[in-house]
């Protein structure tokens, strides 16, 4: 062993590893840098990784074999030594290579995947979780009041840098006091947990809070409050203030401004304000029955708060948050309620310039309202700087970016989020979205499982996930998760939407007719939020049946009801497109190429990767269907190129029976053979139609 020892020192061993590793480092410093700049896909480094980790292996041989002049012969013990470092060598890279993990061509299971939690954390003493805030009124119709203090305070301590504060979402699905806390704590990722309750009683208000380390059980602060409703951002204040202090949290100056604030001094717009904060919960949580009434009974809640208070710019602020909501979801796609958000936005900013939340919501008008995606993320950057907790606003950028192309950009910043809001079931179901565009299927499957052990009756994150199942053409296992849903779940005719899908690109017309016996007239697809009517879907199932008469009927049904329907001019992208899926089934060629060209012009893929990938892919549907092979072929390469996973794959190019006009087309054949087992490799394409 001695004379191993030595021979190591001789040849320079250590040194050269020293070496390889320093240069290694500075390397992969520089590139990930760069990569950054430019939006480079991870592959990139990746790749860069397993060439640096088997060039360590050869610089170890190089050094053993030349680092002492004229000693080129090795004996037996130094030839085992090599060949270990060799097998550690070809160990890692087997372990870090491509689809060793699931990678971008691992089949999918067709069981659930395994969704594996992150490695736990230690969590940081300045840490904070508020739970939900017992209603002690008589009157538990306050209930919405003792939540609406909860989020205050909460949203008080969320601005400090210098605390992690966990959000809402993730807080209210514990109870007020939980048997044990430090479950509690670990599921969050925090040290410490504040309690309370809340009174509320003929114009008084008494709050009991209470400072809890979670590991040791024991009180680090707490405080009985009894005063009148109108000092109850006093005492928001103070809460916020001696929780800070306990936990040695240091303050910026513009933080202790931000939490001695007084939003309204009104009670009676106070009080208007959380119960329609209260509605909009609701509509976010997707726990209102009908979206259409909550969302004007909170309009009207939060204008009524702002006549009680016209200085009240924290409420200029929410209405014009919920009114952009509305816009975006479809649930009012008026172009006047983008004007209403707009107007309330530059309301609240004029109010209290500041204002995080009201950069919240101009950013919102400017994603939701105009897709003017550069401002969008300078409202946001600003509301992030003073609501540096907001999963939020962080999870927002990340959308921006998504809507920009650089889904890998997004998915980072959406686990940054997850931190912040680790019981949140939506976040890893927008990661997954994420992996979908990607066409990294597999990892999509993972987040979406992920999001369904948080919350198992997400129905969207079931749809979703069995569209990805579709898109890899297991039809079985996408069959059985949409049949899992349950038969009263149907939101908006979305899970009627999903079954019918499937049972077209499985050529069952009678079971696409069956799935959408019961669905309303109009049925919302959950990628693009776009509705499709009834009778075209019915239309496509009778054309595909061979009831040549009926898919005419329907098909006519359909083109008049997406005329009226442009009525609307926030409706009429979306009615071009599916009109031109109408005249194709018309045999109309020349309306139905126009149709199509004119909503994959209006909303581009460079405009909207996501819904314009939706427009183009429809319009190679028609230019397939009316005979035009050329222009479709060349289209479905653009949706190959960019990222689309959720609109074409290779699978259901192979299988869906929309392409079948082009299967003998050698041109179709060569595009199948260069995308087999591909996936999106540059996230900033967004190639707009010919």
């Amino acid at each position: 062993m001695t004379g191993i020892l030595d021979r190591l020192r001789q040849r320079k061993l250590v040194q050269w590893t020293l070496a390889y590793l320093a240069f290694a480092f500075a390397l992969l410093q520089g590139v990930d840098i760069i990569a950054q700049r430019f939006a480079w896909p991870e592959s990139i480094e990746r790749l860069l990784i397993l060439v640096l980790a088997l060039g360590f292996c050869v610089a170890l041989v190089l050094s053993w074999y030349h680092g002492e002049r004229g000693a080129q012969k090795v004996s037996g013990t130094e030839l085992t030594i090599l060949a270990v470092l060799l097998a550690i060598g070809g160990g890692l890279l087997w372990q870090v290579r491509p689809g060793a993990t699931g990678g971008p061509t691992a089949p999918v299971s067709a069981d659930a995947s395994a969704a594996k939690d992150p490695p736990a954390v230690p969590a940081p003493d300045k840490s904070i979780a508020v739970l939900p805030f017992e209603n002690l009124s008589d009157d538990k119709a306050n209930a919405y009041f003792a939540t609406g203090m909860q989020d205050e305070i909460l949203t008080r301590l969320a601005g400090i840098h210098d605390l992690k504060v966990i959000s809402r979402t993730s807080t209210e699905q514990y109870a007020s006091h939980p048997p044990n806390l430090r479950i509690v704590a670990e599921q969050l990722g925090v040290a410490t947990v504040l309690e309370g309750s809340v009174q509320k009683a003929a114009g008084k208000v008494r709050i009991n809070l209470q400072l809890i380390d979670a590991h040791s059980d024991s009180h680090l602060w707490a405080q009985n409050y009894d005063r009148d409703l109108k000092d109850v951002f006093a005492v928001q204040s103070d809460v916020a203030a001696q929780v800070a202090d306990a936990l040695k949290a240091q303050l910026l100056p513009a933080e202790t401004e931000r939490i001695a604030s007084v939003p309204t001094r009104n009670v009676q717009a106070h009080d208007l304000y959380l119960q329609a904060l209260s509605l909009f919960q609701q509509l976010q949580t997707s726990s209102a029955n009908d979206p259409a009434a909550v969302g004007k009974q909170a309009t009207l809640l939060y204008q009524q708060a702002i006549a009680a208070d016209p200085q009240f710019a924290l409420a200029y602020a929410q209405l014009s948050y919920l009114q952009s909501y509305l816009h975006w979801y479809n649930v009012d796609s008026r172009p006047v309620v983008v004007a209403l958000a707009d107007s309330a936005a530059r309301q609240a900013l004029a109010l209290r310039p500041g204002l995080p939340e009201g950069h919240l919501a101009l950013g919102y008008v400017h994603y939701w309202g105009h897709r003017d995606y550069a401002a969008a993320l300078a409202e946001f950057a600003i509301a992030r700087a003073g609501m540096p907790n907001s999963a939020e606003v962080i999870a927002a950028i990340a959308y921006v970016h998504r809507r920009q192309g650089l889904s890998t950009r997004g998915i980072p910043e959406l686990r940054q989020a997850e931190v912040l809001d680790p019981r949140d079931s939506t976040i890893p179901r927008e990661i997954a979205n994420s992996y979908t565009a990607l066409r990294l299927y597999p990892e999509a499957d993972a987040a979406f499982a992920r999001s369904l052990a948080i919350f198992p009756g997400d129905i969207e994150a079931q749809e979703q996930r069995a569209t990805t199942r579709m898109m890899t053409g297991d039809l079985a296992s996408a069959q059985r998760m949409a049949d899992a849903i349950p038969k009263d779940s149907d939101p908006q005719g979305s899970v009627s939407l999903l079954r019918f899908k499937l049972a077209m690109v499985a050529r069952d017309p009678n079971a696409a007719l069956a799935a959408i016996q019961s669905a309303p007239q109009w049925l919302m697809t959950r990628w693009e939020h776009s509705v499709v009517p009834l009778s075209l879907l019915r239309a496509q199932a009778l054309a595909m049946k061979g009831n040549a008469a009926g898919a005419r009927a329907a098909f006519v049904e359909a083109q008049a009801e997406l005329q009226r329907s442009m009525d609307n001019p926030g409706a009429t992208t979306d009615a071009l497109g599916y009109l031109g899926l109408a005249y194709a089934g018309l045999g109309d060629k020349n309306k139905a190429l126009q149709s199509a060209n004119s909503a994959a012009t209006q909303m581009s893929m460079t405009r909207d990767p996501i819904v314009g990938a939706f427009q183009l892919e429809r319009l190679a549907r028609v230019e397939a269907q009316v005979g035009d092979a050329s222009n479709a072929i060349v289209h479905l390469q653009q949706l190959m190129q960019a990222v689309g996973g959720e609109t074409v794959s290779i699978a259901t190019l192979r299988i869906d029976p929309a392409w079948d006009a082009l299967r003998g087309d050698p041109r179709f054949q060569a595009l199948l053979r260069k995308y087999q087992g591909t996936v999106a490799t540059d996230p900033t394409a967004g190639a707009a139609h010919g």
